[in-house]
């Protein structure tokens, strides 16, 4: 960075007042229960960017929850970036004084410090420090704080919808300061075995359910976790399938009318979501088509169900894009340490 810049950003930007942001952000409580939900963030954000003189607005998007977005106009001669995050948070659970920041030994405690509302302090006070330095840019630098992360997205799919767009994005999710650019697709299965209960001193005249569920079980295991064990990225690793529960029957006496099977399935890039779908079904397909008595249906959990065309599809961004190397470079400059490339293995 020229060096000039870098002095006159130093000289509008104080510790003290991003750590109060951040404050101010941890007292507004956003998560799930709350009403309008993560409302009062975006309004605070929002107002942070007018007294600064920057354009922004609140964006209804569902439910009485806005969406805050922010722009600092560029010349037309260069590229945009996006800068975004999201404003709910999970609930408190068992933490103390969730809502009242605290630092210790250096580091800041309280409910969405990490997830993420002091990132949304950091990039929000990156355009007002580039606004009150009278940087001049070459693209447009865009601010997106978005409800909903932890549910169904809905506050990016607005996005989307609206057809905001820029050249490149920076998500504040916490990285430990590392490059992350890729994650696992993923979606949560349903699978309803259909049987039929009869007494179980009479079990040959039932079809019982939980044997199909072992059947397909079995099946996956002998068909399936070989090709998953195939899917392969250089730098994820594998994809993955879990059987995470599974319910059937009543009692012990009684032949088990309906099972239930719930799986979590993660893919790598390479692979696309109607893929997966498929490796279900024609297992599905092949049992039935070899046993009458075998019956399943497959579905979403409702958890995992987002708007209609949505789903949880695997992504990357080529390592060799200037928008990695650019992050590499002044993380480096700033930090005296070059971050790693890496990828989210945990979400959801």
């Amino acid at each position: 960075m020229n060096s000039d810049i870098l002095n006159r950003l130093k000289s509008v930007v104080a510790e003290e007042e991003v750590i109060s942001i951040i404050g101010n952000l941890v007292i507004i409580s956003s998560h799930r229960g709350i009403e309008n939900q993560e409302t009062g963030v975006a309004k605070y954000i929002h107002n942070f960017f007018q007294k600064e003189g920057i354009d922004s607005e609140l964006v209804h998007v569902a439910d009485g929850r806005f969406n805050v977005i922010a722009r600092l106009k560029g010349s037309g001669e260069g590229k945009s970036l996006l800068l975004t995050g999201h404003t709910d948070t999970v609930p408190p659970y068992d933490m103390d004084d969730p809502y009242c920041l605290k630092i210790k030994e250096g580091k800041l405690y309280g409910r969405g410090v990490v997830d993420m509302k002091g990132p949304l302090a950091c990039m929000a006070y990156s355009l007002v420090a580039i606004k009150r330095a009278n940087i001049k840019l070459n693209g447009d630098l865009l601010f997106a704080g978005v409800i909903d992360e932890e549910e169904k997205s809905l506050g990016t799919i607005d996005l989307i919808e609206r057809g905001i767009k820029a050249d490149a994005a920076i998500v504040g999710e916490p990285s430990n300061l590392d490059i992350c650019v890729a994650h696992r697709g993923l979606e949560w299965f349903e699978l309803q075995f259909i049987g039929k209960a009869v007494h179980g001193g009479n079990q040959d005249k039932g079809i019982n359910a939980i044997l199909k569920a072992s059947n397909f079980i079995q099946r996956v295991e002998e068909k399936l976790m070989p090709k998953i064990n195939m899917e392969t990225h250089p730098l994820i690793g594998k994809s993955s399938m879990n059987y995470g529960t599974i319910m059937g029957g009543t009692q012990p006496s009684t032949v088990a009318g309906e099972c239930t099977l719930k799986i979590d399935r993660r893919w790598v890039p390479g692979v696309k979501y109607s893929d997966v779908i498929k490796q279900y079904q024609s297992i599905i397909d092949e049992l039935s088509n070899e046993d009458k008595d075998f019956t399943c249906y497959i579905k979403v959990m409702d958890e995992s169900v987002m708007k209609e065309g949505y789903v949880h599809e695997a992504m990357e961004t080529d390592v060799k894009h200037p928008i990695v190397s650019i992050t590499r470079d002044m993380t480096e400059g700033v930090w005296g340490k070059s971050p790693e490339i890496i990828y989210i293995y945990i979400y959801i």
